[in-house]
């Protein structure tokens, strides 16, 4: 499965247009190498996203083509949630 469909899926990002762009803004690793939004997913490999305030690791447990919200959290394991620091805006 491509790997904007999977986070697009399993509800790690919320749309697949995001996904995509998240993939080819270079903030994803797929098994430590940085991931196009095409690059094939399946079990076993593992995920880095670097979001503004969080980095996410996850590995693959299962890919499904559609899955309901209740069975999405089942798709994936947290390996690692860093939340990062809010950089200080400065006041006008």
């Amino acid at each position: 499965m491509r790997l904007d469909k999977f986070l697009k899926v399993s509800r790690i990002i919320k749309r697949r247009t995001v996904a995509k762009e998240v993939c080819e803004g270079g903030r994803v690793t797929v098994n430590g190498r940085p991931a196009k939004a095409g690059t094939e997913v399946q079990p076993g490999d593992r995920l880095i996203l670097r979001f503004p305030q969080k980095t996410l690791e996850v590995e693959i447990q299962e890919i499904k083509e559609n899955a309901r919200v209740e069975e999405a959290r089942d798709l994936y394991r947290i390996l690692r949630e860093e939340n990062l620091p809010r950089e200080e805006s400065p006041l006008f």
